[in-house]
């Protein structure tokens, strides 16, 4: 799957490039500072490299590689792979 591509009304469209095996929403919003960001992915990814945990942060909704790129962190929305 790749990045996310636009928000409006309330909804997210993220475009597929593959088959999804597993997605699921965390809820509460767990909070996931950048130093922690490699405990939610050995937590919620089944391998490393492989998956995605999706973020609303400051900067918008992004997956934790953009987040780690922008260090920052967020609240976990869910995840998929």
């Amino acid at each position: 799957s790749s990045g996310i591509n636009a928000e409006y009304a309330g909804k997210i469209v993220v475009e597929l490039t593959g088959r999804i095996n597993k997605c699921g929403v965390i809820s509460p919003r767990f909070d996931m500072p950048l130093h922690d960001t490699e405990k939610w992915v050995n937590n919620l990814l089944p391998a490393r490299g492989f998956g995605h945990i999706v973020l609303t942060t400051t900067f918008g909704i992004m997956d934790h590689e953009e987040a780690r790129r922008k260090h920052t962190g967020g609240k976990i929305l869910g995840f998929f792979y």
